[in-house]
């Protein structure tokens, strides 16, 4: 027996099998829409995480110069002895420590070491007791009053400085915003400031 299709059905089937078929999916408009807000997202966001980023290094590297020095001092008020921090040479190595005499580029890094003479310069007698390396990205520490060592003796004091001596942490491309300062005083105080406050900039 053969079943005839109702003309309409035929009808309505050639109809639809004439008519493309739409293809869901994006427009170049859309396409360069949502590109065009990245860009502008990234404008935005960019320079913010550049700060972020250089403030918290910066912040990174004037904490570690001030733990050091509060363990210098610690271990000068301890032990009962001077113990000084000075700028490391460039031909200072772990094995073969130097002091650069009359330096104030603290981001040469540091030597920690027990001063049995109390002159701020490790020779033979002196012990190594921390050491830190260069910074690598180009950031300026410098002190001002030339001092390139710090020496505490058994009272916890900062022997030989004039007055409160600032240490300014500059990143590579000196801002403002992330500038930090270490102050040291002849009684041993360390603190650390922002730009602007109590003379650092």
């Amino acid at each position: 027996m053969v079943t005839r299709m109702n003309p309409r059905v035929i009808k309505r089937r050639r109809r639809a099998a004439r008519t493309p078929q739409r293809i869901a999916g994006i427009t170049l408009l859309e396409v360069l829409t949502v590109i065009t807000i990245a860009a502008v997202l990234m404008a935005l966001g960019v320079p913010s995480y550049q700060y972020v980023t250089n403030a918290n290094r910066i912040s990174g590297e004037v904490n570690d110069l001030l733990g050091d020095m509060q363990y210098a001092r610690s271990e000068a008020i301890k032990e009962g002895a001077t113990v000084s921090v000075c700028v490391a040479a460039s031909t200072s190595t772990p094995t073969n420590p130097a002091c650069a005499v009359g330096s104030t580029a603290w981001q040469n890094g540091w030597i920690v070491f027990s001063d049995v003479n109390g002159d701020g310069v490790f020779n033979g007698q002196d012990v190594v007791l921390r050491a830190k390396s260069a910074f690598p990205l180009g950031d300026t520490f410098n002190a001002n009053n030339a001092m390139s060592a710090v020496t505490f003796n058994r009272e916890g004091f900062a022997l030989g400085l004039n007055n409160t001596v600032t240490v300014t942490l500059h990143a590579a491309v000196p801002v403002s915003q992330t500038t930090r300062c270490l102050q040291i005083t002849l009684i041993g105080q360390l603190t650390t400031e922002t730009a602007g406050v109590l003379g650092c900039s």
